[in-house]
Parts: C-alpha cells; structure tokens; sequence
C-alpha cells in the first residue's frame, strides 16, 4: 500500500499550511517530507494509518535526450 516516493494526503495540515507528504521511509516508523516547506518527521505508522486520507497521483518526468 504505502511505498517510498509516494504522495499522501493527511487529515490535518502542517504547521505552514501544506498537507501534502513525501514518503522517504516505510517501516514500523514513517519518514514523511512535507512538501510544501520541506521538514521532515519521524511518524508512527499507526499514526499515519489513522489520519491517512488519500494518495496524489505521480508524475513522471521523461526526459527526452536530443542527438
């Protein structure tokens, strides 16, 4: 379900105002990097299980390399 580089959305906002979080560690413990400032948090799993609200879906950048 939950895997590295992913996107989610939380149930309540960080502090500067962004909900969106970046998956960096998946574990017992989460490392979650929010996206609108950058700080990153150690979270219980069972924390972001509960306040989990949705996945953002990814964008892939593709490189096109001319020559």
């Amino acid at each position: 379900e939950f895997e590295i580089g992913s996107v989610i959305k939380m149930k309540k906002p960080h502090p500067c105002g962004e909900n969106r979080w970046e998956i960096l560690r998946v574990g017992m413990d989460f490392r979650l990097k929010c996206q609108g400032c950058g700080h990153q948090v150690m979270v219980p799993r069972k924390v972001v299980e509960k306040n989990f609200k949705g996945f953002y879906k990814k964008y892939l950048l593709l490189e096109i390399n001319h020559g």
